[in-house]
């Protein structure tokens, strides 16, 4: 049988309906004729963290792909769908990768554990932290060397995401989409735009990853 918090979603619907009708009679109408979103959101799957809410902006304006650690899998047929829609029909100008403080799943990633099914998926984490180690064993403060391995995972994504054919093509032809790499506080709701300079980390190896 449905519990009571089951039963509480459709409710909590129909007010949700209401107000927006309220806001607007057409909203429902309009909504449903097409989308054209700004803005591709990369971010986790975390409950905490629902990429609309924090961004401030409505349904329709932004299109969202969530996984453990917002990663971007080269192999991920799912992301990289994601990314190949959004850029080349739907014509998002920006595309965020956002990660979190407090991301579980790097936490779990710097553990020294068999962590079963998620060992294949956070390799892609520890990918990072075997980049950056130099920088990040460097750090002797656990908290902050985790808020660093943060960081550099959402600009290792970021640089996943400038790789791609798709985002290359159509940012030669248009000058978009724009990557930005950001995180999420839980622990005060800010956003922080970490103002990667891709410049800077692709010079010198960029010449491999063109595919124009």
């Amino acid at each position: 049988m449905p519990t009571d918090i089951y039963r509480q979603v459709f409710d909590n619907n129909k007010v949700w309906v209401e107000s927006k009708l309220n806001q607007d009679a057409d909203f429902f109408a309009k909504l449903a004729k097409t989308q054209t979103p700004d803005f591709l959101y990369i971010g986790c799957s975390d409950s905490r963290v629902p990429a609309n809410e924090i961004m401030g902006l409505e349904p329709g304006d932004v299109f969202v792909h969530r996984n453990i650690a917002n990663v971007v899998d080269n192999i991920d047929l799912n992301c990289q769908s994601v990314i190949e829609y959004a850029v080349k029909y739907l014509g998002v100008k920006h595309i965020v990768v956002c990660g979190h403080y407090g991301c579980g799943g790097v936490n779990a990633a710097m553990q020294q554990a068999d962590l079963g099914l998620l060992n294949g998926w956070l390799r892609n984490v520890r990918d990072v932290y075997r980049i950056h180690a130099a920088e990040l064993n460097a750090i002797p403060n656990e908290t902050e060397r985790y808020n660093r391995l943060v960081e550099l995972n959402v600009q290792e994504q970021c640089i996943n995401v400038i790789k791609t054919a798709v985002v290359q093509k159509t940012f030669k032809d248009t000058g978009n989409p724009t990557v930005h790499g950001w995180v999420y506080d839980l622990k005060n709701g800010i956003l922080k735009d970490l103002n990667i300079d891709f410049p800077r980390i692709l010079k010198g190896i960029q010449e491999i990853y063109n595919l124009d």
